[in-house]
């Protein structure tokens, strides 16, 4: 018997076995690289089948929870969080609420990521986004792909992976917004240019100002729809 897990009731489904697994994860401390019980001990202290734990390990499996290695077993893995909502952030099988909410998840990290780029920013991306926002085209192909070579640096420049690989996920969004903008299409009273001087030679304080009035259109629309 495996210590420090509690048996359930024979039964009990795949996802009661899931909710008392995560329990003893988190009791016993695991870290990634640490082994894990076999199924056939695992599924003598649950007191369930081995196909019922086998149905639990394969969720955790799915979210980068666990994994199986040669010669050791089961793991402990390190989760990669933006893989897992990579396998289910399709646009094309989103309704109109969930890409609202995830533009505006968007929204509130463009303005919240200003603490990162000055601690982080170097001459050279400044140069980089500067070039971007000189280059800037009219229509809705080249705007798509303006506000992602831009927004993208942006992301970039933090220096925090996970957030440069979230942006990524958030990339067919654009295509929403632009939809959204045919309605009443209104630029920010900053632009992408006014941004790059605020990044040169502004504090973050005054970025995060000029972000906010970058996006305020956007902002407006939200609330004149509530």
């Amino acid at each position: 018997m495996v210590e420090g897990i509690k048996p359930i009731g024979a039964k009990s489904m795949a996802e009661q076995v899931e909710l008392s697994l995560r329990e003893y994860f988190t009791k016993q401390s695991f870290k990634p690289g640490d082994a894990l019980p076999t199924e056939l001990e695992l599924a003598a202290s649950l007191g369930v089948s081995r196909n019922v734990v086998r149905e639990a390990l394969s969720r955790f499996k799915m979210l980068g929870i666990i994994e199986s290695k040669k010669k050791v077993g089961m793991i402990i893995s390190n989760p990669d969080i933006v893989g897992t909502f990579e396998k289910v952030l399709n646009p094309a099988i989103m309704d109109t609420a969930t890409l609202q909410d995830l533009f505006e998840l968007r929204l509130a990290l463009e303005v919240g990521i200003a603490d990162l780029l000055f601690i982080r920013k170097t001459a050279a991306d400044i140069d980089e986004l500067d070039a971007i926002a000189a280059n800037e085209t009219k229509g809705d192909f080249f705007r798509i792909n303006n506000e992602i070579a831009f927004h993208g640096k942006l992301y970039e420049m933090t220096g925090n992976e996970t957030l440069k690989n979230f942006q990524k996920l958030l990339l067919p969004i654009f295509g929403y917004v632009v939809k959204l903008e045919k309605e009443k299409q209104v630029s920010g009273k900053v632009s992408h240019k006014d941004l790059v001087k605020l990044l040169r030679k502004g504090d973050k304080e005054a970025f995060k100002k000029g972000m906010l009035a970058h996006l305020q259109p956007h902002y407006d629309r939200l609330k004149s729809s509530r």
